[in-house]
């Protein structure tokens, strides 16, 4: 690929890894573009943020391909993860420590398989507390993290698919295919609730978007190796 080809406007696949945000990803990637064909700037940016404990599909788009990133974000992604069964989170994920513990002794394979239908469809879900949402020009995470408590609005959301994989309590794997505007974490919360105990999510890995896959993806390293 040349410059030109860049700044005309390329859409990367790339495997983000674990505990980078996405926002890294593109500040490495423009780094290096910048640095292999001596421009002094261009646009890149990426379509759906993943967040940091997640790895997976980021789809990065550059030069003229930033203007369709809305078209992108708006499309089908899939995912798979790990739940863990009898303990929440005030993140629903492993970023805060566990605040509360529940039975799960109940839980059987059936219940477990059962539970996953009254998600499937459309839904209202709240997104989490420590979120990237803004409210009144703050993002929900600053707040969370300052200890205070904000009111969040339900949102429509889509879920076509919702299986559980494997499970060996107190974990349980999952592949779920979702709207925009999904929380997996919410889903995590919810969903232990649901199984009248505690749920939080333990791993999430993105591996579509629309018709991209991560299996077409490069890791950094890799796409830095080709454009070099």
């Amino acid at each position: 690929m040349t410059g030109e080809d860049f700044k005309n406007g390329q859409v990367l696949l790339i495997d983000k890894p674990l505990e980078w945000t996405s926002f890294q990803v593109v500040n490495k990637l423009r780094w290096h573009i910048k640095k292999q064909f001596g421009f002094k700037k261009i646009k890149v940016g990426h379509a759906g943020t993943l967040d940091p404990l997640a790895t997976g599909l980021l789809i990065i788009c550059t030069g003229k391909e930033t203007k369709n990133i809305e078209k992108y974000q708006g499309q089908i992604k899939e995912y798979t993860g790990t739940f863990v069964l009898g303990a929440t989170t005030p993140s629903y994920d492993l970023e805060t420590e566990i605040d509360q513990t529940f039975p799960t002794e109940h839980i059987t394979e059936s219940l477990l398989n059962q539970t996953t239908q009254p998600f499937i469809g459309k839904i209202q879900q709240k997104p989490p507390i420590f979120s990237a949402i803004k409210k009144d020009g703050k993002r929900l995470y600053e707040l969370a993290r300052a200890g205070k408590t904000t009111e969040i609005a339900s949102r429509e959301i889509e879920i076509s698919e919702f299986e559980i994989t494997t499970s060996d309590l107190p974990k349980v794997d999952f592949r779920v295919v979702c709207s925009k505007g999904t929380y997996i974490r919410s889903l995590a919360h919810d969903y232990g609730k649901t199984l009248n105990s505690g749920a939080h999510l333990s791993a999430l890995r993105r591996t579509k978007i629309g018709d991209f896959s991560v299996e077409d993806a490069l890791s950094i390293d890799g796409f830095i190796s080709k454009i070099n």
